[in-house]
Parts: structure tokens; sequence; C-alpha cells
């Protein structure tokens, strides 16, 4: 049984997608050339660039790990949200590595990489980006798609249409996609702006309003007794928790301080704002709502621990939750926004790999300076496939662990050695092709591997026994490492490759 009501709730968020695509839709005339596509032709200012990368940073997979983080791990499952906001004001208040980057005046950090270690780790660059981005997306639509089926409260898997089976996970999925696709393809970066900024009012309102339902109905002191009873201290300090501690803590400072310098949709801000000011002041201006991305999440999803109890599936117990909890018209809101959330994200995360791609991995290939009527075909089309691969992808892989955890591992194939590569660009002179080549393959292999023995059955206990947490640590260290050694061992003066 839910509360969402098909007329009333249904209406809300038809209401919403509709103003959405149309506002998406607009803006697409005003985009002539591929610098407009891929970074709005370096307008942007503080106040959008805040909207726009909260919304982005802030999906229905956001909400989903983080609630599951605040079910599994009390208050301790907001670990990740507090080092990202202290990694996100120390960058943007020092400008550290962003001032330089946004300085030069790239559109991708594998475009300054050449500058330093030539146009093949330009190109490798590029693709274990692309690699670990697109590995760290594909379970979105999946997890998007689970909560809007478990929070409408479709109790058959399927349907008939046609005498086939149609399941309505898939069906979510796909209809998720269209729609941001649409959009997307057509407007660029301009059109992900300005449906960032509706997509982070109502967003906001959403959150705010069933958070406030919660405290009332649920009470601030039941969600910590909860976490009491369940956790003891461990649900209150990381280090104790006897699934997380030191190594847990450290991962994320890694994770998140390489994620504030060279995640490619957050970088993605500070490369299409006006200035370097601009894109410091977005940084330290957002950087408390990391904490308030984990946090409140994490109290919907202890909640649910409060109410529902213990689940089998721990990512289902948040949307379980919320599907009886939230009363008729605060449903629509709440879906609206977890849309507007989710569809902010997926147009970021499309159109940022796609740049990539056709900035980076693509650059060998192009002979000539292409005009910018081909430019903007071979951008669309790039993001057109990036969302058949995220369907068909997101289809098939099974999740084991906490859906964190997962895009933590993927996210360290790329950026580990990129946030090394990133440093020494900006600050070390001797840095060279061999250090950056060496950084690279350490950088992907580790947590690749990892990866592999976690899905393979006769290696899956010797995965378990690693844990993911040293398996990310070695990757950072190691990759820092490869850069060290590998530069110092290349003879000074020797032409890039």
């Amino acid at each position: 049984m839910t509360n969402f009501n098909w007329l009333l709730d249904g209406s809300i968020v038809g209401l919403y997608l509709l103003v959405t695509m149309a506002a998406g839709l607009y803006v697409r005339k005003y985009v002539g050339k591929v610098e407009d596509f891929l970074v709005a032709g370096r307008e942007m200012n503080v106040y959008l660039g805040i909207a726009s990368l909260a919304a982005t940073e802030f999906g229905i997979v956001t909400c989903m790990y983080t609630a599951e983080a605040g079910y599994k791990y009390g208050f301790a499952g907001a670990t990740p949200g507090i080092t990202m906001a202290i990694a996100m004001l120390v960058v943007g208040l020092t400008g550290f590595c962003i001032k330089p980057l946004r300085d030069s005046g790239v559109i991708t950090i594998p475009e300054l990489i050449e500058k330093q270690f030539g146009s093949r780790v330009r190109w490798a660059a590029g693709v274990v980006i692309v690699l670990g981005g697109l590995l760290n997306m594909g379970v979105f639509l999946r997890v998007g798609g689970q909560f809007l089926v478990k929070v409408i409260g479709l109790t058959t898997t399927s349907f008939q249409v046609a005498g086939y089976n149609v399941g309505y996970l898939e069906t979510m999925m796909t209809v998720l996609l269209v729609g941001v696709a649409a959009y997307t393809i057509f407007g660029g970066m301009l059109s992900v702006l300005i449906t960032d900024f509706l997509q982070f009012v109502v967003m906001s309102v959403g959150l705010i309003a069933v958070t406030i339902l919660i405290l009332v109905n649920v009470g601030w002191e039941k969600i910590v007794t909860t976490v009491e009873t369940n956790y003891g201290a461990g649900g209150f300090n990381p280090f104790v928790h006897p699934e997380l501690g030191w190594q847990y803590v450290l991962f994320q400072f890694l994770l998140n301080f390489a994620a504030v310098l060279t995640w490619q949709t957050t970088i993605a801000r500070v490369l299409a704002a006006k200035d370097t000011e601009t894109g410091q002041k977005i940084y330290t201006r957002t950087s408390f709502f990391f904490v308030c991305r984990f946090l409140i999440p994490g109290i919907w999803g202890i909640a649910a621990l409060a109410t529902v109890g213990k689940m089998t599936n721990s990512l289902d117990a948040m949307p379980t939750f919320l599907s009886t909890f939230v009363p008729i018209g605060l449903m629509g809101l709440c879906i609206a926004a977890m849309l507007a959330a989710d569809m902010s994200t997926d147009s970021s995360y499309m159109l940022t790999w796609g740049s990539v791609i056709y900035n980076d991995i693509m650059a060998p290939f192009r002979k000539g300076k292409w005009s910018e009527k081909r430019g903007l075909f071979w951008n669309r089309t790039i993001v057109a496939l990036i969302g058949i691969f995220l369907l068909f992808y997101g289809l098939w892989y099974p999740l084991e662990g906490d859906v964190w955890t997962y895009l933590g591992i993927t996210g360290t194939i790329y950026l580990a050695s990129i946030s090394v590569l990133l440093i020494a660009c900006c600050y070390w002179k001797r840095a060279n092709s061999w250090g950056a080549i060496a950084s690279i393959v350490v950088s992907a292999l580790i947590p690749i591997l990892f990866l592999v023995l976690e899905k393979t059955d006769s290696t899956k206990d010797i995965a378990k026994q690693i844990g993911p947490y040293y398996s990310g640590i070695a990757a950072y260290v190691f990759s820092a490492l490869g850069m060290i050694v590998g530069s110092l061992l290349k003879p000074q003066g020797e032409a890039k490759q």
C-alpha cells in the first residue's frame, strides 16, 4: 500500500516534467558553437553555479545511497559528506589546482595534462576518465528506477504489452533516460544550467518539506535512540564502527579530495564560470551543502530503520518508508523533487563524459579543425550513445554491497591518477610522461582488479578480506608513488611523448 495518488500526485509530477522539458528544449536555439554546448560560453555566475553544482551532485542515486548509509551505519554514514565539505572549502579558499586550471582556459582536465605530459598521456587520461565515469554512472538509472517503483508502490514486477512481459523497473529506467537525453542532446550545458536552476528550487522545497515531516512525526529523540540501540557508539563515530574504521575515514578523505579536484561534473562548473574568482566562490559557498547531501537523506534512512525495521535489501528501506509515510499531495512534490535531482545529475554526467570523449579521446582522430556544425553533431551523437550504454549496463550489472562503496571504487579508477597528474601539472615541473603513465596504469589496475576479484566465485573471499577501503587507499598511494618514481627515472630533457 502506498500514499501515491495517480490523479493528484501524478499531475504534480507530470506538470513538473512538462515545465522542465520545455525550459530545457527552449534554450537549444542559443547553442551555435561547441563551446556553447560544452561550457555554456563560460558565462556562468556564482548563484547559477551554486544551484547547478548542488542540483548535479544530488540525484535519486545520491538520496538512495546516502539514506542507505544512514540505515546501515547511523550518523557515521554521513562521514563522506563531512570530508567532501572540508575538501571543497579548502580548495575553494586556496584555489589549489582549480585556479591554474580555470586560468588555462581548457575545456577538460586532459587538455591541460597534454601541456606537460604530451598528447599520448592526454589520450590515456581521457580513456580512464570515461571508463571510471561510465562505470560509476552505470548504476544510476537502475537505482533511480528502483526508487520510483518502490515509492509509487508497484506490487507487480511487470505488465503486458502485445503479449510480452515488460518490467516496471526497466520501463522507469527508459523513461528517465529518454526525458533527460532529449534536452541534453539539443541544448548541452545551456539546457543543463537552466534546468538545474529549476531542479534546485524544486529539490530544495521537497527535501525540506519531507525532513520537517519526519522530525515532527517520527521525532529527533526516536531517531537518535534508534541509532544508539542498533549501532551504539559506532553509529556516531565511524572510527569505532565495526564495519567502518580508520581505513574507511582515510579512504573518504582521499576519495573526496580527489573528486573536488578532478570529478568531471564538478570541475565543469569551474570551467564554465565566467572567471577564476567565480569558480572559487562556487566551491566555498557550496561546501556545506555536501554535509546536508549526506545528512538529510541519512536521517530519512534512520527514520526508515526506526519505523520499518530491518530489511533484506537495505537500499529499499528508505523508499518503502516514504511510500506510506508521506501524505498524498506532498508525495507528488517529493517524487518531483527526486526526479528533479535525478534529471539534473544524469544530464550533467552524460554531457561531461561526452565532452571528454569528444575533446580528448577523439582528438587524435580529428584531421584538421572541424566546423561548429560537425562538432555539435558528434557531441550530440556521443551523448545519445552514452545514454544507450547506461540503459543496458544498468539492466544487467548486479550491485553487491552498498552503492556508495561501489561508486567510490569505480570513481577511483580515474580519480587517483588524474588528481595526481593535475597536482603535478600545477606544482611539480619535474613530473613527466613516464610518471604520468605509471600513475594512470596503477590507478586503474588496482580498483578494476578488486572489482574482478569481487565478481569471481573463486576469488570473492579474497576480495572480501582485502575490503574496498584498503583497495581504494592503495590506489591513491601507489598512483602517487608511480608518478614520483616514474618521473625520477626518466632522464630530464626528453621530449614529450
